[in-house]
């Protein structure tokens, strides 16, 4: 009697997004484990996410599905005690400290570069395309560099910090094409050591450390989906990191995920599997960590860009599973599936942004003309 009840529950939660349970539609979900509804009930996203994982649903198009439940709202129609004891952790403990941020990126950044060589482009770029009059991963993520890089307006001979430099391709790419000095830095060691051999022969440095470490002046600052991993708690040091690192006429771009609210905590399938300790900034919590530190040059929001990344690095990572598959196994698959297709979702309901914000110490003179 009770499991009918939390059935008919959450049958009516999803006829609200016209998602009906065993339906014949790419959108509608198929349960095969009656205790999926109370878990659900009972666990949130963390439910729905691990209930996946363990094959108790499957649904042709995940990226559909949760775009709808999004739009809906039925998230905050399911709102588990586990959400708010996250939230007081959040709240009493700086999550993002230097020795956490090694671990929390050793968990997804260090699972193995051969899993991000078949999902991602030639130049390992792990962070939203640009993909205005682009038809390919290759070209929008190149598109996307060279974006970034005549947003800051380099010159031969600039001395560039990249902040969160991941496997190097960002500052191979401003090297070989701009003809400047780069020193990225991260805290992934299989990230760093990658990077070290993908840049050889450049004026490229790459050095293993947090952010917080940074020494040096440089000309021009870009860090590309770094933030995300700071931690509300550590925005405001990351833009004095920034600032003190930046010469007088400098500039700096950020790409960022960004959320429509501020929030102290992540979402807990997403920071349990795949980025622990992770957030999405706000706006809001932006500005207010860029106010006397920075003049706001450009905000540039390109988050429907994302939502078609995430589909192409999903179907690299199926179409080369059979590579991958002895390795990683067969749940490995349901959660890097669920993953990239709901964080798809996500930027398709446009739940989530992406955003590429242009600084300076002072503003530009005469005024930022930003490039598109």
């Amino acid at each position: 009697m009770v499991s009918t009840k939390l059935h008919k529950k959450i049958e009516h939660l999803l006829s609200l997004a016209d998602v009906r349970i065993n339906g014949d539609r790419p959108w509608d979900i198929q349960v095969y484990h009656e205790k999926l509804y109370p878990r659900i009930l009972a666990e949130g996203s963390l439910g729905l996410g691990e209930a996946y994982m363990d094959g108790w649903w499957d649904c042709d198009k995940v990226d559909a599905f949760i775009c709808r439940i999004l739009k809906a709202n039925i998230d905050d129609k399911v709102n588990p005690r586990m959400e708010a004891l996250s939230y007081i952790k959040a709240r009493i403990f700086n999550l993002q400290k230097p020795d956490s941020c090694f671990l929390n990126c050793q968990h997804h950044y260090d699972i193995g570069n051969d899993l991000y060589r078949f999902m991602l482009d030639k130049f390992r770029i792990y962070s939203c395309a640009y993909w205005k009059n682009a038809t390919s991963l290759d070209e929008a993520q190149e598109n996307k560099l060279d974006l970034i890089c005549r947003k800051m307006f380099l010159k031969p001979g600039m001395r560039v910090l990249d902040i969160g430099c991941g496997w190097g391709g960002t500052a191979k790419y401003m090297a070989e094409n701009y003809d400047v000095e780069v020193v990225g830095v991260t805290v992934s060691k299989k990230q760093a050591s990658f990077a070290e051999k993908f840049c050889e022969g450049l004026p490229v440095t790459i050095r293993l450390e947090d952010y917080r470490s940074i020494e040096g002046v440089f000309d021009r600052i870009v860090s590309v989906g770094m933030i995300e991993h700071v931690g509300y708690k550590n925005y405001k040091t990351f833009m004095n990191v920034a600032r003190q690192s930046i010469k007088e006429d400098g500039l700096f771009v950020l790409q960022t995920i960004g959320g429509n609210s501020s929030v102290k905590k992540t979402d807990p399938w997403i920071s349990r599997y795949i980025f622990p300790n992770s957030l999405l900034p706000s706006a809001k919590q932006l500005t207010e960590a860029i106010e006397k530190l920075f003049v706001l040059e450009d905000w540039h929001n390109f988050g429907q860009d994302y939502d078609k990344t995430l589909m192409n690095w999903f179907q690299n990572f199926d179409d080369n599973w059979h590579r991958l598959k002895d390795k990683y196994g067969e749940r490995f698959y349901r959660m890097w599936k669920f993953y990239l297709l709901s964080c798809a979702g996500t930027f398709r309901a446009r739940d989530n942004q992406l955003w590429q914000i242009v600084l300076s110490p002072h503003g530009t003179p005469g005024g930022y003309f930003a490039p598109r």
